[in-house]
């Protein structure tokens, strides 16, 4: 009887030791999908980033502005299901731009809002029921481009992106 016991406390302890070496050393962490698309928005993104460097404009010295979180309804057929919470940082160039963003915070909020509101649904944001964070972001970076002009801010980050349904 003690040697079954034995035998299987060692069984036990080879089986931890090889799933540890599995999980630790064997598998490989997760890479981020970049389609054409983002490719090519991080492509134009460079670009200007180093034209704006060659006339002296925004370099290493970028500034984030978080905005308050965003709270916005999946509407459905059958209404609305589920809520959808983001929490949106820009960034800009310099203190001034900064200044501005922060002015300007609520009208960019409700403009987020109007575009956003009633647009997340199946066939705009949605597949399979998460919402399409590349798809938000371009839409974001859109408005954010209309209302504050080119040159202020020059991306849009999304924090955080939480699913509740309802």
């Amino acid at each position: 009887m003690r040697l079954v016991i034995i035998g299987v406390v060692a069984l036990l302890v080879l089986g931890g030791g090889g799933a540890a070496a599995y999980f630790f050393l064997l598998k490989k962490p997760a890479e981020a999908a970049v389609g054409e698309e983002d490719a090519e928005g991080a492509e134009d993104h460079a670009k200007k980033d180093e034209h704006k460097k060659e006339k002296g404009g925004h370099g290493g010295g970028s500034q984030f502005v978080e905005l308050e979180p965003l709270i916005l309804p999946i509407v459905d057929n059958e209404g609305v299901n589920q809520v959808v919470s983001l929490v949106v940082s820009l960034e800009v160039g310099s203190a001034e731009d900064a200044a501005q963003v922060e002015h300007m915070a609520p009208k960019l909020k409700d403009a987020y809002i109007q575009d956003m509101y009633g647009v997340l649904n199946r066939h705009a944001a949605l597949k399979g029921g998460v919402v399409q964070v590349a798809d938000i972001k371009k839409r974001l970076n859109k408005i954010s481009n209309d209302i504050m002009g080119e040159d202020v801010v020059h991306d849009v980050l999304l924090q955080v992106v939480q699913q509740r349904p309802i």
